[in-house]
């Protein structure tokens, strides 16, 4: 009984310096502990404005931040979502809006792009024939192609990355630049990469034949 009216006067003292708290519990309460800092907040994407509102993170499971997660994109698709798999799929997995686009008539081509873009235009899109995700375009040097290759990369890093595997091709609009086409190890995946005079990389697409080949997208 002792012990038990030693803790109780401790309890009242503590409550005394509170102001208006809620009605504590007989035993003491826990020694306060300093808030956990916030996660950070992912930056906006082009185009968008900073906003206080804006969530610090992606939806629960989902692949997407600012932009797809590190080893999410390769040669058979993105994340769970492989090529062959429907629209919704690639909508479920990406976490963000992608927009509302729809092909010209049923079963065409058209794209899923993350919104809203900037002026500069897409960083990255889903391409979607047949009413099935087959392919991947990428103009954003910050996002990794499948076996490390990015924008802005010379044409012999990217020989070095893909020992053996890389074609190179005439680029059909740029007469000073090329084309580099990787096949996957395994499998049917392609990589295209795109180069311009200076033999840099200035996008690139993985995805299935023949959609992956298409120069104009889905023009």
């Amino acid at each position: 009984m002792r012990l038990h009216a030693t803790v109780l006067v401790l309890s009242f003292a503590a409550l005394a310096g509170c102001d208006g708290g809620p009605t504590a519990p007989a035993a003491p309460p826990p020694a306060a502990q300093p808030p956990a800092p916030a996660g950070p907040t992912p930056p906006a994407e082009p185009g968008e404005p900073a906003s206080p509102s804006r969530p610090s993170a992606a939806p629960a499971g989902s692949l997407r931040v600012d932009g797809p997660a590190e080893g999410a994109l390769r040669f058979d698709g993105f994340g769970p979502v492989r090529f062959g798999d429907g629209a919704e799929a690639v909508r479920q997995a990406w976490g963000g809006d992608l927009g509302d686009a729809r092909p010209d008539e049923p079963g065409g081509c058209h794209y899923l792009i993350p919104q809203p873009m900037g002026p500069e235009g897409y960083r990255i899109a889903f391409m979607v024939e047949g009413d099935r995700f087959v392919r991947v375009d990428v103009a954003d040097p910050s996002i990794e192609a499948p076996g490390g290759a990015r924008v802005g990369m010379s044409a012999d890093e990217v020989r070095a990355l893909y020992p053996g595997r890389v074609a190179e091709q005439p680029h059909k609009y740029d007469p000073q630049g090329r084309v580099l086409r990787v096949s996957a190890a395994e499998g049917e995946g392609v990589l295209v990469l795109e180069l311009d005079g200076d033999g840099r990389v200035v996008g690139w697409r993985v995805g299935i034949p023949p959609q992956v080949d298409y120069v104009e997208g889905c023009s």
